[in-house]
């Protein structure tokens, strides 16, 4: 894996970050099913306990070995987790509310949320067509959600909390820094959102069908495959000419909505995100551009 991450490869690494987008998508529509059984802990618990023995039999695959067990800041990783969690319960919760193509795109609004957030807790500096970029997608959020309208649904605020959270996430990744590896990136986040959901799922849960055991294992696999193909993507691919593809997840999501439960997205949905997808491919591009271009 280390020698693909050096040769750069655009069709491979966009070919990765689709497969990953899809898997991913995949695994949110079948975690809407299970929503209609189970808690989001209780998901999330069943769903992180299948997928850490999957994620250490692929480090061993990979020889990532114990090296891939060490970090320098497992506290960090710990709260990681935790945001994580309730990230993941907020997004659950509105998928039990939503159409999943209505709810994955308000959750696309989380490049803003992560360009906003540099400013304030990185101190970065932004310039100001990022920040057209950002209100420009921010506007798609609202043609969405539509605040103040008879058609206004409080669990639309859901998957808009999971982008800010999510945005943390990434945000504190940064920290990490480049001294830790993907596989041991992978590892601590399933890692920690065990442990972290394990303190809530008791509280929530629900007697599992064994019909359902599939199901969960669904999720576990298909949301570890969706993370690791992603992220092998940005490490094999230049950033600026994959990021634009993860925006593919609003074409599965409408896919499978429609396939699953009939929902066909109405024209604020449409628009809205593709005002989103825009903005967040500009701001990827504009800070992955090469040095000196306006």
């Amino acid at each position: 894996m280390e020698d693909a991450s050096r040769q750069a490869s655009p069709l491979a690494g966009i070919a990765c970050v689709t497969a990953g987008v899809m898997f991913l998508t995949v695994s949110d529509a079948v975690a809407k099913l299970l929503g209609e059984r189970y808690s989001p802990p209780q998901i999330l618990f069943l769903r992180a306990a299948i997928a850490l023995p999957v994620v250490m039999a692929l480090v061993a695959a990979l020889g990532g070995g114990r090296r891939a067990l060490r970090t320098r800041h497992p506290w960090l990783h710990l709260g990681r987790g935790a945001i994580n969690v309730v990230s993941a319960c907020c997004f659950y919760l509105g998928l039990q509310a939503m159409p999943l193509a209505e709810a994955t795109a308000i959750s696309y609004a989380a490049p803003m949320f992560v360009t906003a957030l540099s400013v304030l807790v990185l101190k970065e500096r932004v310039d100001g067509a990022r920040w057209l970029a950002v209100c420009a997608g921010f506007a798609g959020v609202l043609v969405i959600v539509q605040p103040g309208s008879a058609s206004f649904q409080p669990a639309a605020l859901l998957p808009l909390t999971t982008a800010l959270l999510y945005a943390f996430m990434m945000i504190t990744a940064r920290a990490i820094g480049r001294g830790e590896g993907m596989l041991t990136t992978m590892f601590y986040i399933v890692a920690a959102q065990l442990v972290c959901s394990a303190v809530l799922a008791p509280w929530f849960w629900t007697e599992v069908l064994w019909r359902d055991l599939p199901r969960f294992a669904a999720v576990a696999v298909f949301s570890t495959l969706g993370l690791t193909f992603i992220t092998q993507g940005f490490r094999i691919g230049p950033a600026s000419v994959v990021a634009p593809y993860d925006y593919t997840g609003l074409l599965w999501a409408t896919l499978l909505g429609w396939l699953i439960w009939r929902d066909a997205p109405g024209l604020a949905v449409c628009v809205g995100a593709v005002v989103i997808a825009a903005s967040g491919v500009y701001i990827a591009w504009r800070e992955t551009r090469p040095a000196g271009v306006p």
